[in-house]
């Protein structure tokens, strides 16, 4: 498919990311709404690229950072624009939407989440939270002291990819029953 050649394919691309968005009803970053779009269909990821921009540029999606991930989310007017152009979608792919978007909620909703996030609390001094989310509640989160940007962020990181050992660890500290 050339990007300029077939105005149809590319409006249903850009109404397919849309739909996704609109069905999530929540932000998702820009990987996870990638491998969503691949899991219906076939996109060439530079056109995916163009896509968002041409979707942002209209303000029918917004797009912000949030722990170095850009997010997505649409907006009311890219609602109001699927409603207009919802049709443009086969059936079968509203409905592969619905499912995909269905089994990436299940899959998140049954998985523990490691979650931090720093705050400055002084020149040189920062407050590294530390979560563990497991059904989208908080489970467990501890608190800790950094003394500059990359030591809290380096907390954070060691947090993400270490969580289930630090969590045992510190739960059989605690734990008197174990």
């Amino acid at each position: 498919m050339k990007l300029n050649e077939d105005s149809e394919i590319l409006a249903e691309n850009k109404v397919l990311i849309l739909y996704i968005l609109n069905k999530l009803n929540k932000p998702i970053d820009s990987d996870s709404l990638l491998k969503l779009v691949l899991s219906i269909k076939d996109i060439n990821y530079f056109y995916f690229q163009q896509f968002l921009i041409d979707l942002l540029e209209n303000n029918y999606i917004i797009g912000y950072t949030k722990e170095d991930k850009t997010m997505y989310k649409i907006t009311d007017v890219g609602i109001d624009t699927l409603a207009l152009t919802d049709d443009l979608l086969p059936g079968i792919v509203k409905l592969q939407v619905d499912t995909a978007v269905k089994s990436e909620a299940e899959e998140i909703q049954n998985c523990d989440h490691p979650v931090f996030e720093f705050l400055p609390r002084g020149e040189n001094e920062f407050i590294v939270s530390c979560s563990l989310l497991k059904n989208n509640v908080t489970d467990f989160e501890i608190k800790l002291q950094a003394g500059n940007r990359e030591h809290a962020k380096a907390i954070g990181e060691k947090w993400e990819n270490n969580y289930k050992e630090i969590y045992n660890i510190i739960m059989e500290i605690l734990n008197p029953d174990t």
